[in-house]
Order: C-alpha cells, then sequence, then structure tokens
C-alpha cells in the first residue's frame, strides 16, 4: 500500500517526465499533463509521435530525456506499462508514479523488491495540489479510509 510519505519524496523528485502524454486534447493524457502544468509542475511530455505538446517540447523517449530528469508518470495503456517500467529501471529512474488505470500486474511485478519509490493505484492530479473535483475525490478517499496516511 501506497503511504502519504512516498508521495510526497515523488512529488519533491522534479524535474518529472510524463510518459504517453497524448496529443488528443479529449484525452486524460493530455488533460493531466496540461493540468500539471498549469499548477506549476516542472513536468516534460514524452511521446515517439510528437513534437510540441501544449507549448511544450516533447521527447521521443527516456533515452532522449535531458539529463536531471528525476521522477517518471507513466500513463501509458496497460500493455505498454511494464516495457516503459524496464526501460525506466536500466535507467536508472528511483521515483516512478504508475497512474491509475495504467498499471499491469507485469509493470508492479518489476518493481516489487527494488529501492525504486513506486506509486501504483493513484491519481497524481488528486495529490498535487489538487483543486475541484480531484479534491472532492480525495476527501471522500479520506472518508472511506482510501487515501494514503
Amino acid at each position: 500500500m501506497v503511504v502519504l510519505k512516498q508521495i510526497e519524496e515523488f512529488i519533491a523528485s522534479e524535474p518529472i517526465a510524463m510518459i504517453g502524454v497524448s496529443r488528443n486534447k479529449k484525452k486524460f493524457g493530455f488533460t493531466a499533463f496540461r493540468e500539471l502544468k498549469e499548477k506549476g509542475m516542472n513536468i516534460i511530455p514524452v511521446n515517439p509521435y510528437a513534437e510540441e505538446i501544449h507549448g511544450s517540447k516533447v521527447y521521443h523517449d527516456l533515452k532522449s530525456l535531458p539529463p536531471g530528469v528525476r521522477g517518471l508518470i507513466i500513463i501509458t495503456p496497460k500493455a505498454v506499462t511494464a516495457t516503459v517500467v524496464k526501460e525506466a529501471k536500466e535507467a536508472g529512474y528511483k521515483q516512478i508514479w504508475i497512474q491509475q488505470n495504467s498499471d499491469s500486474q507485469e509493470a508492479l511485478d518489476e518493481l516489487k523488491g527494488t529501492d525504486i519509490n513506486y506509486i501504483a493505484g493513484q491519481c497524481i492530479l488528486m495529490h498535487y495540489k489538487p483543486h475541484s473535483f480531484h479534491k472532492f475525490h480525495g476527501r471522500l478517499k479520506k472518508i472511506f479510509g482510501k487515501f494514503p496516511k
């Protein structure tokens, strides 16, 4: 189970790259990136098929990221997530957030027993300067004992 200290450590690991940012403004992969950027997160988009998204230069893969990136938010289809996790491990990343609904058992198994601080089953928007719906959702999780402590 994820604890609040893990989440705080992850958020403090900026700059953070988001793997799987969508070019489609109607998809969560675009909305999440835009919202985090607008809230002030130092976030870098990764998408193999784009050059620029929401005014930011896009990197095509983990290997092309600039030095200094410390954390990764993975917001890919489940079928791709384990591959991204393996690449992140090989590259030495120690802060990984697998956005809820992007996790797979294979990806989680890759992370178990490592020294990587990983978060899964949580929504980054509920934990990074939440407002409106995400703040309300966080309150509901607290009421029902599902919010990390």
